[in-house]
């Protein structure tokens, strides 16, 4: 069975110097290529590949949070970065790294790393960039990834075991827990209740009822988040 792999790069030429390599080795398939990340998000989404070729640098999605986003996946393909810029190794990687190829790609380095990648069934994307924050939340639907920036969302909602993602566009469940987004998106939110994150720079005012009671008001939309008596101090201290 042929080893499936994705090429993810913003440069044609340089998909194409990957694609004859590829050609080369017996027992891989390229099922498909992507020159952007959202694009590689939905191409893994649809043809399930076993390895991503991955570029680093790219507009947009760039590569190191596409594959943080890509070990979301309940079965995430393995990734193999391809730059050539040698100092995001540094920051990219430790000693659990899947792979790192430096342009020009040779070929006897790229199947040495698709190998290495055949051999695993996750990838092991934790020491990736720690202080990096993600510009998106990806959304799992039926048979596809959708990406909803960060910037658009402007409150997370939780509900037993889904979060709802109130954002520019509609509304959308995500399998993350609130502390998780709290941990990964630092001050970015403010936890108003044990319920509910209300984006910082989406809260227009802070209302307090007849009976004391405070509520969040977020800018482009009808959404009002009741603030709990025990966090009322700190949200009144985070928002001033």
């Amino acid at each position: 069975m042929n080893l499936r792999v994705l090429i993810v790069d913003d440069e044609p030429p340089a998909r194409d110097r990957l694609r004859r390599l590829l050609a080369e080795l017996p027992g891989v398939e390229v099922v498909g290529e992507a020159g952007d990340g959202a694009a590689a998000l939905d191409a893994v989404s649809k043809l399930e590949p076993a390895v991503v070729l991955l570029d680093v640098r790219m507009p947009g999605l760039d590569g190191i949070e596409t594959a943080r986003h890509l070990a979301k996946l309940e079965l995430p393909p393995a990734v193999v970065f391809t730059t050539a810029y040698d100092e995001y190794a540094l920051q990219a990687f430790d000693a659990q790294a899947i792979g790192y190829l430096l342009k020009p790609i040779r070929r006897e380095k790229l199947e040495a790393a698709l190998a290495k990648a055949e051999r695993l069934t996750r990838p092991r994307l934790a020491p990736l960039t720690p202080s990096s924050v993600p510009s998106h939340f990806a959304v799992r639907t039926r048979d596809q990834l959708k990406l909803v920036p960060v910037e658009d969302v402007r409150a997370c909602v939780a509900d037993q075991k889904y979060v709802t993602l109130h954002h520019a566009g509609g509304e959308d469940l995500i399998e993350e827990s609130l502390r998780s987004i709290e941990e990964e998106f630092g001050d970015r939110f403010v936890r108003v209740h044990r319920s509910a994150l209300a984006a910082v720079r989406h809260v227009e005012a802070v209302e307090r009822d007849a009976e004391g009671r405070y509520h969040v008001r977020l800018r482009g939309t009808e959404l009002r988040l009741e603030v709990s008596r025990r966090l009322a101090a700190e949200v009144l201290r985070r928002l001033q």
